[in-house]
């Protein structure tokens, strides 16, 4: 009797065994293993957050850092528990190339989006060393500009390299890959070929990035339009014009055709403020009237004031002022400042120096008529009234003998 109690018990565990081996290599043991390690994945993210959110508290960088990086983390820690999951529970042969397959272009396509996270990440915190809205950024323009680029450059070579290690994944990529490394370099001209305009874009931005012929913020004069540089891509640029009107420009445009750039070493700037005047002006009260307007506002750096007379011909004095200011804006604002406040000047104090047009009545004189016995002249021309004259018309006017007529008169 014992030995069949310990026969029974025996049975018992085998089937038992059998019957935990069937619950996990089956798919309902691969929905239970899915589902425990996206459980054992949550609880992992869970603890993450916990520590970047204590983190946060001393530093700034961790928030930033979990508001980058959270999702693509989030999705390739689940994917990679869940792909090692069903890896270890699947029960048919047959599909489970298929489902690697699947998981492992989900995890590369995550990582790839992590990858990218990171780097913009990173860069994103050496653009934030260097602040814009501050006076004498000239730097910090310039190296926002080279970040940037750097940025959009780094971002495409991961996609580039995600992008090639998914294709990678499959058998029939890697079998041709030899025959299409033989026929790179007709393929490479063919693509330059095509794609020439776009490659050269390329090039021209990173040449604008790293030349530093212009950066984000620089005020610009292109097409006769006055403007600043919003964003600076790989293959365009976009120029906010005055008006809210934006103009987007091929970089080439930058690296081929002249423009006015003012802001290149320093924002500060002249300007002029002309006028045309009547002659009973006194630039002496002019110049006295400029220093009152200027010193009223804060518009004017105090760097230079200058009133001169340019110009008295045409019955019009013409009197040029020359200001300066921080930047562009506050430069034309101080223009049309001095324009307006000298014209309400003149009109009240100093009417006598608008320009006005004078007419002189004056009664008709006689024509003067020659002496009798003086010296009388006869017109003389080019071509007649001297010797010399008429030499040079009868080069004009005598008849030419042809050679063929000569000889033939001599026959």
């Amino acid at each position: 009797m014992r030995a069949a109690g310990a026969g029974r018990d025996q049975g018992l565990q085998d089937q038992l065994e059998e019957a935990r081996m069937f619950v996990w290599e089956s798919w309902w043991g691969v929905a239970a293993a899915a589902g425990i390690a996206a459980v054992v994945a949550l609880v992992v993210l869970a603890v993450v957050s916990v520590a970047f959110r204590l983190a946060a508290r001393r530093r700034a960088w961790p928030a930033a850092l979990a508001g980058s990086a959270r999702h693509p983390f989030r999705a390739l820690v689940i994917l990679v528990a869940v792909w090692l999951a069903v890896a270890a529970t699947l029960p048919d042969e047959n599909v489970r190339g298929l489902i690697d397959q699947g998981f492992r272009i989900a995890v590369i396509a995550a990582a790839t989006w992590l990858v990218a996270a990171l780097l913009a990440f990173v860069i994103g915190l050496g653009q934030a060393r260097y602040r814009v809205d501050v006076p004498n950024n000239k730097v910090a323009r310039r190296m926002q500009t080279q970040l940037a680029l750097v940025r959009r450059l780094a971002i495409a070579v991961v996609v580039i390299v995600g992008a090639a290690s998914i294709l990678l994944t499959f058998p029939g990529v890697q079998g041709v890959g030899a025959s299409v490394l033989a026929s790179a370099g007709v393929v490479s001209i063919v693509a330059g070929l095509a794609a020439q305009s776009v490659l050269g874009n390329v090039f021209a931005g990173i040449q604008l990035a790293f030349s530093d012929a212009i950066r984000v913020d620089d005020v610009v004069i292109v097409e006769g339009e006055w403007g600043r540089i919003e964003e600076i891509t790989l293959t365009y640029v976009v120029v906010g014009i005055w008006d809210d009107r934006r103009m987007v420009l091929p970089s080439t445009y930058f690296t081929s055709t002249p423009f006015q750039n003012w802001t290149r070493n320093t924002s500060e700037l002249l300007g002029s403020v002309e006028f045309d005047l009547d002659w009973w002006v006194s630039p002496a009260v002019m110049r006295t009237e400029l220093e009152r307007i200027l010193d009223r506002t804060d518009l004017w750096d105090g760097r230079a004031q200058v009133l001169q007379v340019t110009d008295a011909v045409g019955g019009y004095v013409r009197i040029r002022i020359l200001v300066t200011a921080v930047d562009a804006p506050t430069l034309f604002d101080l223009r049309c400042l001095v324009r307006e406040q000298m014209v309400e000047w003149i009109l009240a104090q100093n009417p006598s120096a608008i320009p006005r047009n004078r007419v002189q009545m004056v009664e008709q004189e006689p024509r003067p008529v020659p002496k009798r016995g003086g010296p009388v002249t006869e017109p003389v021309g080019l071509f007649s009234g001297s010797v010399e004259a008429e030499q040079r018309a009868s080069l004009f006017t005598s008849s030419i003998t042809l050679p063929e007529a000569d000889e033939q008169r001599e026959r």
